[in-house]
């Protein structure tokens, strides 16, 4: 199912910019579904609305997708993601490792889309306040 539209997906996020999000019925169904550490919501405007947050809080936001495993109607993309924060030294570029699992509906589109990546490693521990403390918990129970 995805094999067509995957790469064209692909390339969407790679490129995604604040005017290309109004693409995104293009590629994800009405009813589609999307999770990730921090939002769980349905349907396009729900979804466009995350998007649409991060440009507003992030620099220069990007995805860069390592690698894409699909199997019958379903996708893992693995990526990297970097971005500044605005609020908190914006030239400063921070990345996010993570994997992304894809459900494709009949048509090729996206029916549901969840985000897997480490908020408290990857995120929070890079933070000035935060960062020391997520460190300290992370050697505790490692």
């Amino acid at each position: 199912m995805p094999d067509k539209s995957l790469p064209t997906l692909v390339d969407f996020w790679q490129t995604l910019t604040p005017t290309s999000l109004q693409q995104l019925g293009t590629h994800y169904t009405e009813d589609a579904s999307f999770r990730d550490p921090f939002n769980a919501v349905k349907g396009l405007p729900a979804i466009r609305k995350i998007f649409e947050e991060m440009f507003e809080r992030l620099v220069d936001p990007r995805f860069t997708v390592t690698e894409v495993i699909a199997s019958g109607d379903s996708a893992f993309l693995v990526w990297e993601f970097s971005f500044g924060i605005r609020a908190l030294k914006p030239q400063h570029i921070r990345r996010i490792h993570g994997g992304t699992h894809l459900r494709f509906a009949p048509d090729g589109r996206v029916c549901a889309h969840r985000d897997y990546w480490d908020a408290a490693g990857e995120l929070y521990a890079q933070l000035p306040v935060l960062g020391p403390l997520m460190r300290t918990l992370a050697r505790w129970f490692a």
